[in-house]
């Protein structure tokens, strides 16, 4: 508790919470998009309706801009392990070290490699071929998001490691137990379909938009709008409760492995068999107790 104070502890803290909770915007909806951008093209190609080429011209333009993003703020970020936490970085680095190469080497060179083919191909290689560079990209958001929710997944329920009794560090035991530790299905399927889900909101609402500009200007909405809303909210309405499920079974694990962490989040400072749910409270550091509490369930 001597470094709870620490202003430079409590900077480094803030700068990474604030980069982390940047970056996850970009990876979240680039996933889902990438994804979407392979449906429309795929349609396009399958039924011959124009409408969906401009519906993935439309959207590829935003993908760009939020895959740039993504990198840019995912850099900082993991420069940010290193200088913010070095110490970790140095006890841990054996195994998310290379959990992190891992995407780099499976995911990120993958998405790198046929970005370009997707982004100015369109018109200078062959449909089928544009269109599995499309695929390779989405593909590749997804094998990224495995191996970082992987890596994030070990640091919360670490497995298949031994400590160095020399230096301290994390040694490796059993990569399997690593990858696949016990929170790591969880939250793989949890991130996936926050993503999916967040891109079918943003795509629905960007629908709605146009739909209600062009009902004020006294106009049909145009069948591209139209489509693009139909497909989002069928999208929300299938995800939507599979991730009320994914969430319920993540937090029961997150409740098995680490109950210190759910304790904190209902901001229960006593333990017990059946914990009141609080609704609203400001958790008191020196009293050990949540002020202004308005409890739900008893």
């Amino acid at each position: 508790m001597q470094y709870a104070h620490d202003p430079a502890l409590l900077l480094a803290r803030f700068q990474f919470a604030f980069t982390v909770g940047v970056h996850i915007i970009f990876p979240a909806f680039s996933i889902g998009l990438a994804a979407y951008l392979a449906v429309l093209e795929g349609l396009w190609l399958r039924t011959g309706r124009s409408v969906f080429l401009d519906l993935y011209r439309y959207w590829i333009k935003v993908f760009s801009i939020v895959f740039g993003m993504g990198v840019v703020s995912g850099l900082v970020m993991s420069y940010e392990f290193g200088t913010n936490w070095s110490i970790f970085s140095k006890k841990a680095g054996p195994i998310t070290g290379v959990l992190l190469s891992y995407e780099v080497m499976t995911a990120f060179f993958l998405e790198a490699g046929f970005l370009g083919v997707m982004l100015f191909g369109m018109n200078k290689v062959g449909r089928k071929l544009h269109f599995a560079a499309t695929c390779c990209v989405s593909v590749g958001t997804l094998i990224s998001m495995t191996w970082i929710l992987s890596s994030n997944s070990w640091m919360q329920t670490p497995r298949g490691y031994t400590i160095d009794p020399t230096t301290g560090r994390f040694m490796p035991a059993d990569w399997l137990a690593i990858i696949f530790n016990p929170s790591f299905p969880f939250r793989l399927v949890h991130m996936g379909l926050a993503a999916f889900l967040s891109v079918a909101f943003i795509v629905g609402a960007t629908g709605a938009w146009h739909m209600l500009r062009a009902r004020k200007a006294g106009k049909i909405s145009s069948e591209p709008v139209r489509v693009m809303f139909s497909m989002a909210m069928w999208m929300a309405a299938i995800i939507a409760p599979l991730q009320i499920l994914a969430g319920d079974a993540h937090g029961l694990n997150t409740l098995k492995y680490q109950p210190a962490k759910i304790a904190a989040m209902e901001g229960d400072w006593v333990s017990e068999d059946h914990a009141p749910e609080l609704l609203f409270g400001i958790p008191n550091m020196k009293t050990e107790h949540t002020d202004y509490t308005n409890h739900c369930l008893a």
